[in-house]
């Protein structure tokens, strides 16, 4: 129980790696605030963690790319539960593969939106917050940040900018005894993956090729990436900070 009384704020929490933070924290003790665009699926998520350990889980509806909802989200999971030690900041969109030609300005200053500029705000937002209890920070980036992706120019270049934004926040935010760190996962069995394949003409071959990639020729579960995460938030990493960790399976050392 390593994150027992504590609590963890996961964007994005109601599906894929999101919920898979959600699912390992709240097996450490963790009081988990998830919040997701999805209603549905959200409400339906905490219900169960709660009905595993009533009141030990708050949904809170919330489109991150909007400022005011995430600041009205963030307060009301830290009067629900009184901290907050975590944040975890993992909601972003993948769009289709399209070539640069095709992906307008408009498109890419929404997509910055919504995978970057929700991270500045949240995280923005909860260091008053986590200055209290020299929590965390974990920004949820992927391995394009450093190694790119075909017809992906505008989502890597919002990947490498959490990357960016985390090791000059983990400078600012150390005299708080704040941490924060990035984790780069590679291919990730989520929906939002699946969904990425089914914009292709072939999503199965597409799905095996992507596992394939892997040295262990397979895609990592949400909850392995939501270990990593544990591991970042618990005094384990103590000495880690501004770190970008390549979760990516070995995928790097065969590219």
């Amino acid at each position: 129980m390593r994150f027992q009384g504590q609590t963890v704020l996961v964007t994005g929490g109601a599906k894929g790696i999101g919920r898979g933070c959600c699912q390992v924290f709240h097996a450490e003790g963790a009081l988990v605030g998830l919040l997701d665009r999805d209603a549905e699926t959200g409400a339906t998520y905490a219900a169960e963690l709660n009905a595993v350990r009533p009141g030990s889980a708050c949904f809170v509806a919330c489109d991150v790319s909007r400022e005011e909802e995430l600041q009205r989200a963030i307060d009301q999971v830290v009067r629900q539960f009184g901290r907050l030690d975590c944040l975890i900041n993992n909601a972003g969109i993948h769009p289709p593969a399209t070539p640069i030609e095709d992906f307008t300005c408009s498109e890419m200053e929404h997509l910055m939106r919504v995978n970057f500029l929700s991270t500045y705000a949240a995280s923005r937002l909860a260091l008053p917050y986590l200055r209290q209890t020299q929590g965390t920070i974990i920004n949820i980036s992927s391995m394009t940040a450093v190694l790119g992706q075909h017809l992906s120019t505008a989502y890597a270049a919002t990947k490498g900018a959490q990357v960016s934004f985390t090791k000059a926040l983990a400078i600012e935010a150390a005299d708080a005894g704040v941490r924060v760190n990035a984790v780069l996962p590679s291919n990730v069995d989520t929906p939002l993956m699946r969904e990425w394949a089914d914009t292709l003409d072939d999503p199965a071959t597409a799905l095996q090729r992507v596992a394939e990639l892997q040295v262990f020729r397979r895609m990592a579960a949400p909850e392995e990436i939501g270990r990593i995460c544990l591991f970042l938030a618990t005094p384990d990493s103590s000495f880690l900070t501004g770190q970008a960790i390549e979760a990516d399976g070995g995928a790097a050392l065969d590219y």
